[in-house]
């Protein structure tokens, strides 16, 4: 169920053992072919088919996260780790005042900065509330463990074949329709400031190897691997 759907007193009676699904995302350049949003609605569509087969509440997304690589593009937005992390115990705090004790942050957006800060503020929060539950993951981790079989494409990551998939299946109408394939090279070990330059496009994979229907199963098997994740924390 969509919490923002609910009203208060509907809230109010729900069994305190359902687990609470946080969709965190970015507002964050996806090539010209892909809204700013992508990352919240991929991860925000899967955990809604997630939620209609399990007992499952999914928390009102949480739209902006931390971005380093496209930084420089055109209508990225990014928080600082150090607000992320302090929205995330906020969050879990909130829900914890609530009487909930189950708790799954999943990202749309899988940087590896944005997933550290969320990562460290769930230790945090666990080491002070050690009776909780509490999984972590991306939408990266679920398409490599549910779907991986689904993408042609070598590690496509951004703005590519499955993510463009995706959206093609969501939400078409969003879709400004494809990219040129792009594998950026940055260099190895070494921290650059005008990252765009080393990446013009914005897209990391390929766009013309996306479909309507691959999004379709794409979004099945995510939502498949997001009720196992799911099923793993009531077993922990």
């Amino acid at each position: 169920m969509l919490m923002e759907h609910l009203t208060s007193a509907e809230l109010e009676t729900l069994p305190r053992e359902t687990p609470v699904l946080i969709p965190f995302g970015s507002v964050e350049e996806h090539g010209p072919h892909l809204p700013l949003a992508t990352d919240v609605y991929t991860i925000y569509g899967v955990a809604e088919l997630a939620a209609r087969e399990i007992p499952l509440l999914v928390a009102p997304p949480v739209y902006y996260g931390l971005c380093r690589s496209t930084s420089d593009h055109p209508g990225t937005l990014s928080l600082r780790g150090e607000t992320l992390r302090a929205l995330v115990l906020d969050l879990l705090a909130s829900f914890y005042r609530q009487g909930f004790r189950r708790f799954l942050l999943v990202s749309g957006h899988a940087g590896g900065t944005h997933m550290a800060f969320i990562l460290d503020a769930a230790e945090e929060f666990l080491s002070r509330h050690p009776e909780v539950r509490i999984a972590v993951a991306s939408i990266l981790d679920l398409l490599r463990e549910a779907a991986a079989d689904l993408v042609e494409t070598p590690n496509d990551a951004h703005a590519g074949e499955w993510e463009t998939s995706l959206i093609q299946h969501f939400y078409p109408h969003l879709v400004k329709g494809t990219a040129p394939a792009e594998y950026p090279r940055f260099p190895k070990h070494i921290l650059v400031a005008r990252k765009r330059s080393y990446w013009p496009g914005g897209v990391w994979g390929d766009p013309a190897k996306a479909s309507p229907e691959k999004g379709r199963d794409l979004a099945l098997s995510l939502a498949r691997g997001l009720k196992c994740l799911v099923k793993n924390l009531e077993e922990v």
